[in-house]
């Protein structure tokens, strides 16, 4: 009882040594980038707003709107593939490489460039019923064949759909022109030239996404220890997998309307808490959140410089790290029959 009260201590000290960080990455986001921005101007742009002053613009109307989109975003992959990681138990399992990203995002490509749908309330949903479809999809793929459902059939299944609906995707710029500039860069994954306007219609989802992890962090602990174990313990599988089914498309759909499909954070950061926490999901989900966060403020400060004065999408910086992470996985037979 000590050992656990003295691991619990550590672990708390833990999220605040990781929230000063995510807080300084969050004030680094508003500080650096193509025009740099002194820290008089970033404090005077909350305590006394002066709306001539160019650099305090700057930090009310682009800077603070990216740092809160990247922050979000990269807490929500990050809990989407940590939730997909127990309910799957499977390692290699996110939202990026079961084709969940990529189900939403062929989703609102038809939206605007054949519908021609603007309104971001819409194309909140329409990103909803893409990452749903995708999510159901790759479970029938996975499923079929005499054998059940098995780690590695459901990441082929999910490399698949990816495959197809990216297919889809360049199929549909192919035939549609008309804004392919700002579709292609939005399909790179990408936090920069977001507003407000972009986050808000989708913030309630992702607070009911946040929210749901975290109370049904005991849930994720016991299907880790096998679907028979938890069915001795009185948990009722398929619920569990539905409300899991729900709070990934909630989490990945949201993200992937306002940023695009920026992959494999969902990936690396669980893999990374565990290292931190271990594997109870009542400290794994609150670390996954943090360290997504922190991640893609990071990257998204780091992709302002790698070509300045051009700007990387940040979904090429999260590839970039995560394409070799990935290969480890893969290596040390994350994937099982």
């Amino acid at each position: 009882m000590r050992q656990l009260t003295n691991g619990n201590v550590y672990r708390v000290i833990g999220l605040f040594i990781s929230v000063f960080v995510l807080v300084v990455s969050f004030l680094c986001s508003m500080k650096y980038g193509f025009l740099p921005i002194s820290w008089q101007d970033i404090i005077g742009a909350f305590k006394n707003y002066d709306n001539t002053d160019m650099d305090q613009v700057v930090v009310q109307t682009s800077r603070l709107p990216r740092a809160l989109i990247a922050a979000t975003v990269g807490a929500s992959l990050a809990l989407a593939g940590a939730i997909l990681q127990a309910v799957t138990r499977n390692a290699m399992a996110s939202p990026s490489i079961l084709g969940i990203n990529a189900g939403a995002s062929v989703a609102v490509v038809f939206a605007i460039t054949i519908l021609n749908v603007r309104d971001m309330n819409v194309l909140t949903w329409v990103s909803f019923g893409g990452a749903a479809v995708a999510s159901g999809c790759v479970y029938v793929l996975g499923s079929l064949g005499r054998e059940s459902l098995s780690p590695l059939k459901i990441i082929l299944a999910g490399a698949a759909m990816t495959a197809l609906f990216s297919s889809a995707t360049q199929g549909m710029l192919v035939l549609n022109e008309n804004g392919l500039q700002d579709v292609m860069f939005w399909l790179a994954g990408s936090v920069g030239g977001r507003s407000m306007e972009s986050l808000l219609p989708v913030l309630p989802y992702l607070c009911i996404g946040w929210i749901g992890a975290i109370l049904m962090s005991r849930q994720w602990n016991v299907l880790l220890m096998g679907e028979e174990s938890a069915k001795g313990l009185g948990q009722h599988i398929i619920s569990v997998k539905i409300i899991a089914a729900l709070l990934v498309v909630l989490l990945a759909g949201s993200a992937v309307a306002v940023s695009g499909p920026i992959g494999l954070v969902g990936i690396i950061v669980p893999h990374i808490a565990r290292k931190v926490v271990g594997q109870d999901y009542r400290w794994l989900i609150p670390y996954s959140a943090l360290f997504g966060a922190i991640l893609l403020l990071l990257a998204d400060v780091a992709a302002r410089f790698i070509l300045f004065p051009i700007e990387v999408p940040v979904g090429l910086m999260t590839a970039a790290i995560g394409a070799p992470f990935f290969i480890y996985l893969a290596r040390k037979g994350m994937v099982k029959r």
